[in-house]
């Protein structure tokens, strides 16, 4: 059983705290991925459980074996970096060979699965040409290549499609799941991709800042955002968020942010008040759970088309309402002038609330 698991572990460079305290259960055969932003500290925990960087504190273990202190050629993984890291003077079989013949592996033993390898990753007309002859795509696909060939417990990956084009990330995206899936190899994928991360993970570990904002599959980071972190950074566009308060009107519940309210049954609004530290609150609501309409009916919001950025199979709609500016997702039949009046509505059962002070999400 080849789980991962990360309790409390602390990585600081000098008085900055890289990784703050985080604790990850990774299943055996789990694709997860560490998703974040910039700085937020995936890499450096994923160089962590590698080996590449010593912890501060806190405890790794592969396959229920302690490593925190095992340097990286005991750890049984394989990583595959950015850069992919091809010795530029070896051909493409030597390359994926390297690692076998560091562990003396028989001559013949090395053939049959360098062979077996090239053919799963389709690279067996390359094995005879050199980094420089092969393109970006089969460059990663050998990188990958040497990494599998040797068994590992664990594939390690550091945003490896990061430097390839887009039509061949999205290749590239379905292969390396296809792939995990078939070797059924426990895999721990870096990256600040979004639509990477809600493609290819089991589930996705959200960090910011060293910490970790929340674990949960691609649906419920993205359904269910259990703080305003998350609901602000998955999506795209991301989801509109207007600070307001909470307020009762002799039984009129609402959200007053102050250019326009939002009206809560009398459940909600006593959940969001039992849950909420105060009356100071968030609302959010992506753009496609906004209704866009040019006539006004119940409960509709008035709101000035800003612009119309059309892609295709959709437009997303820009609109002011006082101060904000909102984003809707709309049929490409939908098409304003911009400064139209338009109005609109959001899907009740579709809205978030979120605790102004903590960031938690209360409804």
């Amino acid at each position: 059983m080849a789980r991962v698991s990360v309790k409390n572990l602390v990585k600081r460079f000098g008085s900055y705290a890289a990784v703050n305290n985080v604790s990850l259960d990774i299943n055996d055969k789990e694709f997860m991925v560490l998703l974040g932003p910039s700085g937020c500290g995936k890499t450096t925990t994923l160089r962590c459980i590698a080996g590449l960087e010593i912890p501060d504190s806190g405890d790794i273990y592969i396959a229920d074996t302690p490593v925190t202190d095992l340097p990286p050629k005991d750890r049984d993984i394989a990583m595959v970096f950015q850069s992919y890291a091809l010795y530029p003077h070896m051909s493409v079989f030597d390359n994926m060979a390297f690692p076998l013949k560091m562990r003396k592996m028989p001559k013949p033993d090395i053939q049959k699965q360098v062979k077996e390898t090239a053919e799963l990753l389709r690279l067996e007309h390359l094995l005879d040409r050199k980094p420089k002859q092969i393109s970006g795509g089969e460059a990663q696909r050998v990188a990958l290549g040497r990494a599998i060939v040797r068994h590992p417990k664990v594939f390690l990956f550091d945003e490896p499609l990061s430097n390839l084009d887009a039509k061949l990330r999205v290749y590239m995206r379905a292969e390396l799941k296809r792939l995990q899936k078939e070797l059924a190899t426990t895999t721990i994928y870096v990256t600040h991709d979004q639509v990477e991360a809600m493609t290819m993970a089991d589930r996705i570990a959200l960090m910011d800042s060293g910490v970790l904002r929340q674990l949960s599959t691609p649906s419920e980071v993205y359904n269910k955002p259990s703080n305003l972190f998350t609901a602000g950074f998955i999506g795209s566009p991301p989801m509109n968020l207007f600070d307001c308060s909470l307020t009762d009107a002799n039984g009129q519940y609402a959200l007053d942010a102050g250019e326009f309210k939002y009206g809560l049954e009398e459940d909600a609004y006593r959940i969001v008040k039992n849950q909420a530290t105060s009356s100071e609150l968030v609302l959010g609501v992506r753009p496609e759970d906004i209704n866009v309409q040019e006539n006004v009916a119940e409960e509709t919001t008035r709101a000035e088309v800003y612009v119309v950025e059309p892609l295709g199979s959709e437009n997303v709609i820009d609109m002011k309402i006082g101060t904000f500016l909102v984003k809707a997702l709309a049929p490409p039949s939908l098409v304003f002038d911009i400064g139209h009046q338009v109005y609109i509505t959001f899907k009740k059962e579709k809205t978030h609330i979120f605790d102004k002070k903590t960031g938690n999400a209360v409804l």
